[in-house]
């Protein structure tokens, strides 16, 4: 049973990004939304958590709008998919389970 996590916290202000990444299994995926876009950017306090989580075949997604309205296009680190709201639905219906991470 494969899980979609939505974080939407800052990594720069809690933990929750950090608690994510050790309880995720190969087939889940991970979605970067709100202040949670933040952990997406190159140098986020759980940089080297999110490479070796990614190494490990889990795949990291941040939604494109919360990006822009946070202005960090130019800060996303190459390894973190970017999607838009349609990509959102899609991987919602992949996954057999949503987790919110608040």
């Amino acid at each position: 049973m494969s899980t979609l996590h939505t974080i939407n916290k800052s990594p720069f202000s809690h933990s929750t990004l950090l608690s994510c990444l050790h309880v995720c299994e190969a087939t889940d995926e991970i979605l970067l939304i709100e202040d949670g876009a933040f952990g997406a950017i190159k140098n986020c306090p759980y940089a080297q958590e999110l490479a070796t989580t990614i190494a490990r075949g889990v795949n990291i997604y941040a939604l494109q709008s919360d990006i822009n309205a946070r202005g960090l296009q130019k800060k996303i680190d190459p390894s973190i998919q970017i999607t838009d709201y349609i990509g959102f639905v899609r991987l919602s219906i992949e996954h057999s389970c949503t987790q919110s991470w608040y």
